[in-house]
């Protein structure tokens, strides 16, 4: 038994075909018994939510945007079935592995991602580099590889999910957010790679306003969840700075140098400080949580 949530905001010229695609793939796999289809039509000033009712989907309607991660999240808790599947509505993403997918989660895996590979996936040249640093950025949150932190085809359980919703980002972030909780709490996680497509129709993605909003969701993930990483980084950048100010001196023979280089190792003990305190704040909060 499985649901399939669709996210669509103004994507009436291909969510018609994606509801078609999956309602194809699913009727045609023995192992999946049950399954509904539904769409959160988020706001959309088109007919988004008209053609993929057509085409046999039920629809939630956002009576304005919310955002992705809000949609996902009206969804899932909408969804009839435990059991979730989540994809994009734009074509991008194949709807066949859907089943794969399906068969690792019934292993046992908490949360089951599609890692997107192929030359779609690299995009256009500003985004290479984003990418790396945001995947990087996270891999050094969750403390172990991430291929793709934020991959829209994934399948996991509503009763999980539902737990880590607090802290899951309303907006594009959602997903990077969704992989830091899985992982910072210990769930069992697998990529699977698959291939992305081209897109149909016109990205609602802002490149550089979205990245900067899920560069801030990690740094506030990591605070959350190990705040002794971020300010032990801190640390050792205050070392190295005093290291350096301090070869410099010892070059230049220039006393302002030595002072900084003081200055800086103060400080990163200040800093690591402030982790050990932000540490013990967290295991307190815990404690009164549990």
């Amino acid at each position: 038994m499985l649901s399939i949530v669709i996210p669509a905001y103004n994507e009436a010229g291909a969510i018609g075909k994606t509801v078609a695609t999956v309602k194809e793939i699913l009727e045609n796999d023995e192992n999946i018994s049950e399954y509904e289809i539904l769409v959160v039509d988020d706001g959309s000033c088109d007919e988004t939510g008209q053609n993929a009712e057509k085409c046999g989907a039920r629809i939630i309607t956002n009576l304005h945007n919310l955002g992705y991660g809000r949609s996902l999240k009206n969804g899932i808790a909408a969804a009839i079935h435990d059991t979730i599947c989540i994809i994009d509505g734009d074509l991008t993403y194949p709807a066949d592995r859907i089943p794969e997918l399906y068969e690792e989660h019934k292993k046992g895996f908490d949360l089951v991602v599609g890692s997107r590979t192929g030359s779609n996936f690299s995009g256009i040249l500003a985004k290479g580099p984003l990418r790396w640093i945001l995947r990087h950025l996270v891999e050094f949150a969750a403390g172990r590889p991430v291929p793709d932190p934020n991959s829209g085809l994934r399948v996991f359980s509503k009763s999980t999910i539902r737990q880590l919703e607090p802290y899951l980002c309303d907006t594009f972030s959602f997903t990077t957010s969704m992989t830091l909780g899985y992982m910072r709490s210990s769930k069992f996680v697998k990529h699977i790679p698959i291939e992305y497509h081209d897109r149909h129709g016109q990205t609602n993605v802002k490149l550089f306003k979205d990245s900067l909003r899920t560069l801030q969701y990690i740094v506030q993930a990591i605070l959350y969840y190990n705040p002794m990483k971020i300010f032990t980084l801190f640390s050792a950048l205050c070392i190295l700075m005093s290291l350096i100010g301090f070869l410099v001196g010892m070059i230049t023979n220039v006393g302002v140098f030595y002072y900084l280089s003081i200055g800086s190792l103060l400080i990163s003990i200040i800093m690591f400080g402030f982790g050990l305190l932000a540490d013990l704040l967290r295991q307190i909060l815990n404690k009164s949580v549990e």
